[in-house]
Formats: structure tokens, C-alpha cells, sequence
């Protein structure tokens, strides 16, 4: 299902789909360094690709946290991505009212986050605009039960779905990432992404301010394409320490080649073993 997204390169052949990019639009600076080099990777390896950035943050710990420089002046710099690079892009929504700013641009896939894939309302809005729907498993939920989320969007008139894993709460201030989560969700039929960043966040940390254990990115990475999820979902900034948001567990930009060439090996072992 996936190769129906318009200008997604290498849709045909075996290789997994990779959505990546900064957690938000910063500027349209940083949104173009990041595109440009993932684009140029992905080309060599001839992976699927699909620029992720939010235009805004919503989910935020504290007041004070940055949400972004403006929806309308994000979005637009999200059409420019897509007009020069001939890219997908894929962008966070977190009400009906965001589903319905994104309406008046190119946005090929509006991913819904954890803590919000039981909104009813949220996963209708996203539904009706045509757009693909990616949600995201709720830390809370088992993955069996995302069956539920997207059949909300198919009762909407929508079968354009894909589905993450992104990791389960595993105490107050821990996730897991339980890998038999991606066979589960691949019974509906539906491709399955695993998020090899957020699925490394150490929430509800003394400061307000989520840490993480990127070191711990290629692990998530390669158990991801070994037990096979159909893409890899992952965040990614040239300096994470100085991300606006999610730095805690982004990967370096500069890193992202070797880890990408590894799993691109992983998947191919696999196929020839089918």
C-alpha cells in the first residue's frame, strides 16, 4: 500500500520504508540540512523514503517547552520540502482543527501520536481528509487492540492506514519495546513501522524534560527489521543536544548512514531466508 504515495522512490523492490526527520520544524534551515542528507542516503540505499517533521508540538511537559514557529509558516515550509526534493512528507496532527489546517497543503501522511490513538474525534478528522493516517500504538494500549483505532478510520471511508509501534510503559519512567507487537498489527493487513527513537524515551523525568538512551537506536533498529516491520520510524537532528524537542533520544544526522546500511543488510539476510 505503501507505493501509492506519490513521489516515494523505490517503492518496488524489498527494502523497508523509512520515515525520518527532526522532531519539529525548527527553521526552514535546519528542515532542508536534514532533508537534503537523508535524501541523499536513502537514494544510495534505495530505501522508500518519507521526510517527518512536525509542524507543531502539542504533548508537551511544560509550559515553557517549545511547540513551534507558527503552524501556517511550518506547514509551508513542510510544500517546499515536498516541491523541491520530490519527497512524501509525513506531519503530527493532535485535533480535528489541525487535520483541518493541513487540508490546504501537500501533506501525504498525518500520523497520529500514542497518547492520543484512542481519540475518536482525531482519528475521524484524519480519516476524511484522504490524506494516509499513521497511527501510533498509545504506550498504554497492547498492539492487539489497535485493530480498533484503525478500523475507525476505515468506518470513516479511509483505508489508507499504517500502524507504529513505539513502545509500551514499562513503570513510571521507562518504556519496552515489545517485538512481538509488529506480527500482531501486520494481521490487519496494514504495513507496521517501528520507532527506533521514541521507543527509547525515559518519560516522567524530576526536570519536566524527557531523557532517553540513544545509544541504544541500532539495538531497537535491527530487532525491528529482524522480526519484520515493514519500515522504521525515526528522529534525527545534526545536533541533538541542541534540538528543540525530543533531543534526549534523537540520532546524530551524521550517524544515520551506517546505522541505515546495517539494517539494509539485516533486511536483505531476511528476504533471501523467504
Amino acid at each position: 500500500m505503501i507505493q501509492e504515495i506519490k513521489n516515494i522512490r523505490y517503492a518496488g523492490g524489498n527494502n523497508f520504508f523509512l520515515l525520518a526527520g527532526p522532531c519539529v520544524v525548527e527553521s526552514e534551515e535546519n528542515v532542508f540540512e536534514i532533508a537534503e542528507h537523508l535524501l541523499k542516503i536513502t537514494d544510495k540505499l534505495k530505501i522508500p523514503f518519507v521526510f517527518k517533521a512536525s509542524f507543531k508540538k502539542a504533548n508537551r511537559s511544560r509550559i515553557d517547552s517549545f511547540t513551534g514557529i507558527g503552524d501556517e509558516k511550518a506547514l509551508k515550509i513542510l510544500q517546499k520540502v515536498k516541491e523541491q526534493l520530490y519527497v512524501p512528507v509525513v506531519t503530527d496532527i493532535h485535533s480535528p482543527e489541525d487535520a483541518k489546517k493541513t487540508e490546504g497543503f501537500d501533506i501525504d501522511i498525518l500520523q497520529i501520536p500514542a497518547f492520543l490513538s484512542r481519540q475518536t474525534d482525531l482519528l475521524i478528522a484524519a480519516a476524511k481528509t484522504g490524506k494516509y493516517v499513521n497511527i501510533k500504538k498509545g504506550q498504554f494500549m497492547s498492539p492487539d487492540a489497535m485493530k480498533f483505532a484503525a478500523q475507525k478510520v476505515i468506518d470513516s471511508g479511509n483505508n489508507r492506514i499504517i500502524l507504529t509501534d513505539r513502545g509500551t510503559m514499562f513503570g513510571y519512567g521507562d518504556l519496552i519495546v515489545d517485538f512481538r507487537s509488529v506480527p500482531i498489527m501486520k494481521k490487519t493487513g496494514f504495513p507496521v513501522i517501528v520507532d527506533i527513537t521514541h521507543s527509547l524515551q525515559q518519560p516522567n523525568r524530576s526536570s519536566g524534560v524527557t531523557g532517553g538512551q540513544p545509544e541504544m537506536i541500532e539495538t531497537i533498529g535491527k530487532a525491528a527489521i529482524a522480526v519484520g516491520a515493514d519500515g522504521i520510524f525515526m528522529e534525527t537532528h545534526p545536533n541533538p543536544a541542541k534540538a528543540k524537542s525530543d533531543g534526549a533520544n534523537m540520532l546524530y544526522l551524521n550517524s544515520a548512514e551506517e546505522l541505515l546500511k546495517r539494517l539494509v543488510k539485516i533486511r536483505e539476510a531476511i528476504i533471501s531466508f523467504q
